[in-house]
């Protein structure tokens, strides 16, 4: 679990920054994925490289879930703020959707991403499983 993207809506970004800064050691050699201005944020904060996508309202939020599809992303940290209303909610929950599709971990808030970061599974090589959507690809093509 190497590749980890990281979206944290502007309520958020300070939460998210701090839950970062005590675990500067674990994201250190890390392949950080992130929308645009928290990864930008992230990167001056761990001072390592972040790729940044767009930011999330202007499909940065789509950018990451598609990397997800691509079995490019390992893990989702997505502080998202469930007191704001987002103009681009829908582009929020269809990443949401896509990590469940997908069965990648997803942490919501740091009660969580704390249980993953500490969890015994992380510390070893844990593989987990990837759905095959063999069946569902073809269930329309003729036998």
């Amino acid at each position: 679990m190497k590749n980890i993207a990281l979206v944290a809506h502007d309520g958020k970004k300070a939460t998210l920054l701090e839950w970062i800064g005590k675990h500067k050691a674990f994201f250190a050699d890390k392949n950080l994925i992130a929308t645009g201005t928290t990864g930008k944020l992230i990167s001056d904060a761990l001072k390592q490289p972040v790729q940044c996508m767009a930011s999330g309202p202007i499909g940065g939020d789509q950018q990451i879930g598609a990397l997800i599809a691509e079995q490019k992303i390992d893990w989702l940290i997505f502080f998202w703020d469930p007191l704001s209303s987002q103009p681009h909610d829908p582009d929020v929950k269809a990443l949401i959707r896509l990590a469940v599709v997908w069965n990648i971990p997803v942490a919501c808030n740091r009660a969580t991403a704390d249980f993953i970061i500490h969890s015994s599974l992380y510390q070893q090589d844990y593989q987990r499983e990837v759905p095959d959507f063999s069946k569902h690809n073809q269930r329309m093509s003729k036998d």
